[in-house]
């Protein structure tokens, strides 16, 4: 039994009354079958656009999508797109259809669906012509009908299909999967951005490790410069595996934060350019983490990143090789370089690759990051953390107070007072940074 909520409820039984046949469907019958909490409610009926307008006139209406024979009804506070059951026309650009044609089967408009989880109904009993709830039981991706069809007319479905595996932690059909690397080549027809949204959901799925593996070629096609590394052999007995397996299981050992696994999918790209075999035997990579940072910044360029995140993600990957301080003041200084929310993140691309290498290895390792993950939780408990020149006990106004003039100097004055402070050479009180804001004064006068 699926529980509609009452702000859908109220539409569907509108159509009804109206005499036409109206269902949920679509993602919130998937999701509400999995025992989750569907994010949006939609709904497909047999009435044309202007007759749902017609029968919704007590709610604002939207033609958000009238040309497809879609409106979005505002049903207290909440949007439910409420869309004619239709059949679709050739996709000429690979991505959306031509020409809609409005029908009045139920049936017939599941059949245009991409995945047999996503061509379900539900009006008070479920329609499920082409088994999706068996698929979501045995945990399949299946398209609906034939693969290659469905994938050639959008290509954006190749990503959609690895995506719902990865969340969902399911397995692909056998003639999907052959038809997603047969057309995957096709996903450069589509729009960069609509790729990186993919990609990110595809990122923080439970099962993406196995996913990023099994469709490399994929992911080929959509990050041409992390290529080389598919099947890379590292020839380090710090590694078991080869260079994108290897980030592969990074990113599904990191914690689901987007950054933190969008850094991890990029740490090592850059390993395959600077690789050399050393008089030890073994393969080594000197200066491979800025590598990455080059190829990392000219991929996500290209797919339209925020800046806020592209700059986190690429300090992340330039820095994810780097030995922490085993001090608090060296943890402190990093605080200051980078503020607690990319340490923090700092932290946790270190320990996900860590413990992507060869596991006796990785034991050794481990040490370095639990002791900077301690001392980064000891310092932000502290009663008045200090890293940062905004929470010095001392402002530029009592710097100006001592005869300082506004302008750079000041600024440097006040990074000066805080080094001291992450130093330990003088308390985070006014008085004593007043004391040596003064004695460096002097010793400025006393130079000149």
């Amino acid at each position: 039994m699926i529980q509609v909520p009452q702000y859908v409820a109220e539409l569907l039984e509108l159509l009804h009354r109206a005499g036409y046949q109206a269902a949920v469907v679509g993602g919130c019958v998937r999701d509400s079958l999995l025992g989750r909490t569907p994010k949006d409610w939609d709904v497909c009926t047999d009435a044309l656009p202007e007759q749902i307008k017609s029968v919704m006139e007590a709610y604002p209406v939207l033609e958000t999508g009238i040309r497809h024979g879609t409106v979005t009804v505002l049903s207290h506070g909440q949007g439910v797109e409420i869309t004619t059951y239709r059949t679709e026309g050739p996709y000429s650009d690979g991505r959306r259809p031509d020409s809609v044609r409005f029908v009045r089967s139920l049936e017939e408009d599941l059949s245009r669906r991409d995945f047999t989880v996503n061509a379900m109904a539900w009006d008070g009993k479920l329609t499920d012509p082409f088994g999706g709830q068996g698929d979501l039981e045995r945990g399949i991706i299946r398209c609906v009908g034939d693969p290659a069809a469905r994938l050639g007319e959008d290509a954006l479905r190749i990503l959609r299909a690895l995506r719902f595996a990865a969340r969902y932690g399911f397995a692909i059909e056998e003639n999907t999967g052959r038809a997603l690397l047969a057309c995957r080549e096709l996903l450069g027809r589509i729009a960069p951005e609509r790729v990186f949204s993919e990609l990110k959901g595809i990122l923080m799925g439970q099962g993406v490790g196995e996913i990023l593996v099994e469709y490399a070629p994929v992911f080929a096609v959509i990050l041409p410069e992390a290529a080389p590394c598919i099947g890379f052999d590292q020839r380090n007995p710090a590694h078991h595996l080869d260079v994108w397996s290897h980030i592969a299981e990074a990113v599904s050992l990191a914690p689901r934060e987007q950054t933190v696994r969008l850094a991890l999918l990029l740490h090592d790209i850059g390993k395959p350019e600077k690789f050399f075999m050393g008089e030890d035997g073994k393969g080594h990579f000197y200066g491979h983490p800025q590598v990455s940072r080059r190829l990392a910044e000219t991929i996500l360029t290209r797919l339209r990143c925020d800046n806020q995140t592209r700059e986190q993600v690429l300090t992340l990957v330039e820095h994810h090789d780097d030995d922490f301080p085993e001090t608090k003041k060296g943890i402190r200084r990093l605080l200051k370089t980078y503020g607690p929310d990319t340490l923090e993140k700092l932290i946790a691309v270190h320990r996900a690759d860590i413990l992507a290498h060869e596991k006796t290895w990785a034991a050794r390792k481990i040490g370095n990051v639990d002791r900077a993950e301690g001392m980064l939780r000891d310092i932000l408990a502290e009663p008045r953390p200090c890293f940062a020149v905004q929470q010095l006990d001392i402002r530029g106004e009592d710097l100006i107070a001592l005869g300082m003039e506004p302008g750079k100097a000041l600024g440097e004055m006040l990074h000066t007072l805080l080094d001291a402070v992450i130093e330990e050479r003088v308390e985070n009180e006014k008085q004593a940074l007043t004391a040596l804001c003064r004695s460096l004064l002097r010793g400025e006068k006393s130079d000149t």
